[in-house]
């Protein structure tokens, strides 16, 4: 069969360094990296003080520039997300203020700030206590309301989660109440801190270059100057996701298709429950095997017969060269709406059983990486070597779910892309990938007879496919 080129080729004459001869070494590694690895994405991980630093200086900045407060450069910068314009001139501000919902343009509320400036006593007009004005606040509209009644209304928006979009009591005026009127207001410190880590979310959730880490009682926020479909590991609970949905990262996938995706697997589950079942049928004997590792190459213990998991044909048919269970015919007769739904049914189980089949696999390789830490423990343990002696083996199971993880979202990736010649050379890629992961996974299972260079050499064949797969496909 013809070799299919490939959409980028890989530089080998590392011609980049001639165009950066004066750079330093740290800068010429970011630019290798870059060029040599689709999934390079500079980021850094915040403390939550480090991250409060960098907001605090970008607020302090537009606060002495535009000569306002601390609490109306954050909401204004809030609104903008965190993006204001440089060439904003002092004359514009209070249009600026009004549009943010800072401040009124407008006279009329002030009636009632006179009103009350010539009183001793003012009624509330949500309680309707007559009470001393000095227990009366405003916001820049000037609409007045008793201490109590502020209390109340800033009470219930907070634990309601509301904190920056805390609006003015009055009916259809929607004056944003500012941060530093709220802590004035507040008497509960616990209600204090819980309003001030709430704005503080507020702030990260709106800025474009901060994320926290979805990780489960984590506190990380990462910071990226691009906001990229990239993957980013946290460096305190070590979980993997992509920076700019904050879901589990989906390379070669985009944002938008594996949001789909995972709604259609979410709407279909109960249609497809039935082919995730672990048992299946040796198609030579019939005697029932259960699956127990994440290589999809089965031997069958009654009558050795050694065939592919999910397509359930000989194995030998496979090959190393191209995949062919891997791909979904579309030639498929759909004349009528009957035809056509089921074979829209048909299309979406033949990838969401692949899809399911290597989330499964990672699941069982945690447990083969587990017997191998346990395999290296015992010949330590015997004298067989030294631990950095067995490391191999740990860095091709590692390496083994990095490529089965790749692989197993390049299926909904297929689902979403349409026929052509495109789809044809990922399809081809992505047999090519799964060749050699299972070819990998073969020989990782079996480590007691592995050769240390032939397990290196089909380690490096099995990552030179995923990064050929992501440098041609992979959607930012």
């Amino acid at each position: 069969m013809a070799e299919i080129e490939t959409v980028s080729e890989i530089d080998e004459d590392n011609e980049i360094y001639d165009d950066y001869f004066h750079t330093d070494d740290v800068e010429l590694e970011e630019i290798r990296l870059h060029n040599d690895d689709p999934e390079y994405f500079k980021y850094e991980c915040l403390q939550i003080e480090d991250a409060e630093q960098f907001l605090n200086t970008i607020i302090d900045t537009v606060s002495t520039k535009l000569q306002i407060t601390s609490s109306m450069a954050k909401i204004l910068l809030h609104t903008h997300n965190w993006a204001l314009e440089d060439s904003i001139e002092p004359r514009m501000i209070n249009q600026i203020l009004a549009n943010a919902r800072i401040k009124t343009l407008f006279a009329s509320s002030q009636v009632e700030t006179q009103l009350l400036s010539n009183k001793n006593e003012y009624e509330c007009s949500v309680c309707y206590r007559t009470i001393s004005v000095k227990n009366f606040n405003s916001l820049a509209c000037g609409h007045q309301f008793c201490r109590d009644c502020w209390c109340s209304h800033l009470t219930v928006k907070i634990l309601e989660g509301v904190s920056i979009n805390i609006e003015c009591m009055q009916q259809k005026c929607n004056i944003l109440v500012l941060e530093d009127f709220v802590i004035n207001i507040l008497t509960s410190p616990l209600l204090k801190e819980k309003y001030k880590k709430l704005i503080f979310s507020e702030c990260i959730s709106s800025h474009p270059e901060l994320r926290f880490c979805p990780g489960s009682d984590c506190s990380t926020v990462i910071r990226a100057t691009e906001v990229k479909s990239k993957r980013v590991i946290c460096s305190s609970c070590k979980i993997q996701f992509c920076f700019k949905c904050g879901t589990a990262y989906h390379a070669p996938n985009d944002c938008e298709t594996i949001k789909n995706w995972i709604l259609k697997c979410s709407d279909d589950s109960e249609t497809a429950n039935y082919i995730c079942a672990h048992t299946k049928d040796c198609p030579m004997c019939q005697v029932t095997i259960e699956k127990n590792g994440g290589c999809n190459h089965m031997k069958c213990y009654n009558c050795k017969y050694e065939f592919c998991w999910m397509c359930l044909n000989d194995w030998k048919c496979h090959g190393t060269q191209y995949y062919h269970c891997s791909i979904y015919d579309e030639n498929t007769d759909t004349d009528d709406s009957s035809s056509q739904a089921k074979h829209s049914l048909k299309k979406y189980l033949f990838y969401y059983e692949r899809w399911q089949n290597h989330a499964n696999s990672l699941k069982l390789e945690e447990q083969t990486l587990q017997q191998i830490k346990n395999k290296i423990n015992d010949k330590v343990m015997s004298n067989q070597g030294t631990w950095i002696d067995w490391q191999y083996l740990i860095d091709g199971a590692n390496l083994l779910a990095n490529c089965r993880y790749t692989l197993q979202y390049t299926y909904p990736y297929a689902y979403y892309l349409s026929a052509g010649p495109r789809k044809e050379l990922f399809e081809y890629q992505q047999a090519q990938l799964e060749a050699e992961i299972e070819n990998l996974s073969w020989k990782i299972e079996r480590a007691e007879s592995t050769d240390q260079a032939d397990l290196q050499v089909q380690m490096d064949i099995a990552e030179k496919r995923r990064t050929t797969l992501l440098k041609d496909f992979l959607i930012v």
